[in-house]
Order: structure tokens, then sequence, then C-alpha cells
């Protein structure tokens, strides 16, 4: 039994390993890498883009905050992948609808960290700002982006995880190309070494882009310092 307990995680990690080489070799992985990075890229970039500025504004505006605040509220206990089915219906079975579900999933907690953020700017910079004749356009750019700028930034690496959850979650429900898909697929075919191969590698890029953007946190924010 012993023997057999140490014998066994070894082939497994040999087999896993070749059949990943494998994958790689023939192009396969390189390609559904891509596709999904592409889509998580574009729904992710997206999400913040949007939600940096809606939040922004509804903390600016107490009108945008009466007309949007209460559904903001309503929708984000609401479980990110029960987003995917909605998204394939309203756009079909493409590309469109994955980004969709990537950009919706990450709006809300992009949207609640700007706003809050916004919130938290000290009102006397902005009276200040105000009293040096900066326009309400320059008061957002230059005191509340600024100010909300690190909530942004811890909302938008928790947009990060939640953007890999939905890629691989949508690519499961709507196959063809992508990770998800190829997991799926290996999966189902009982291609076990490959799929926990395109496990893995799903897992490695995650770790890597939060490595990643956590090095560009710092790099953003070293004027606060």
């Amino acid at each position: 039994p012993g023997q057999f307990s140490v014998e066994i995680p070894g082939q497994l990690s040999v087999e896993i390993n070749s059949a990943w080489v494998r994958q790689l070799w023939s192009g396969e992985l390189t390609y559904n890498a891509s596709v999904s990075l592409a889509n998580c890229v574009s729904g992710l970039a997206l999400g913040v883009i949007v939600g940096s500025i809606l939040g922004i504004m509804m903390a600016w505006s107490p009108i945008l905050d009466a007309a949007i605040g209460p559904l903001v509220r309503m929708t984000y206990p609401i479980p990110r992948s029960a987003l995917v089915p909605v998204m394939i219906l309203w756009f079909g079975l493409g590309s469109t609808s994955k980004i969709a579900a990537i950009f919706s999933g990450c709006l809300l907690p992009i949207v609640v960290s700007a706003y809050n953020g916004a919130r938290g700017v000290d009102r006397s910079l902005i009276w200040s700002a105000r009293a040096l004749g900066a326009t309400e356009s320059e008061i957002l750019r230059e005191v509340l982006f600024p100010g909300a700028l690190a909530d942004i930034l811890a909302g938008a690496r928790s947009a990060i995880a939640i953007a890999f959850v939905l890629m691989v979650t949508s690519e499961f429900l709507v196959g063809g190309r992508g990770l998800g898909y190829l997991i799926s697929f290996l999966g189902d075919a009982g291609a076990y070494p490959e799929m926990f191969g395109d496990v893995l590698t799903v897992a490695a890029i995650g770790f890597l882009a939060d490595r990643a953007y956590q090095k560009y946190m710092t790099f953003a924010l070293r004027w606060r310092q």
C-alpha cells in the first residue's frame, strides 16, 4: 500500500505533463487559451471602464444615485454564473455572449468600489478646488478619480477572479472554442490527463494575472507614498 500510494501520483503527474506538452505542441492549447483570454480581457476591460465611470458619477450626482443605486443594490447579490444563460439568450452562442457575461459579472464590483472610493474623498478637497476656479469636469478628473483610484483598483482585482470564473463557465455552456470548452470536452471524452493539464493551465494563468496586477497596483499608487 505504501508503494502504491507513492507511485500513482508520480505516474499521474508524468501523464498530465506529457498530455499538456502534446496539446501545447499541437497548438490546440495555445489557440483555445488565446480565445479565452481575448474574451476575458475584453469583458474585464469594459467592466472596469464603464463601472469606474458609473460609480464615480453616482457618487457625484444624487439624481443618478437615486435612479441607479437601488438597481445596483438589488442585483449585487445575484450569483455571477447565473448571468451566463441570460447573456446566451440575449446575444446568442458566439463570443459576444461570453464577453457580455464577463462584463456584467465584473461591472457591479467595480461600480460599488468606485462609488465608495469617490464618496470617501475628503469634501474639503472638492471645496478647495471649486474655490480655486476648477470646473466640474476638472474636479471629477483631478480630485474624485485620483481619490477613488485605490478602491477602483482593489475592486478590479476582485473582478479579475470573477472574470476567470465566468470565462470558464460561459465556455462550458457555449462550446466550440476556449479553455472551458476544452476542459468540458476532454472530461466528457475521458481524457483526464489532458483535462487536468488544462485545469492547471487556467489556474496558472489566473495566478500569474493576479501577481502581475498586484505589481501594477503598487506602481499605479506609488504617488500616494
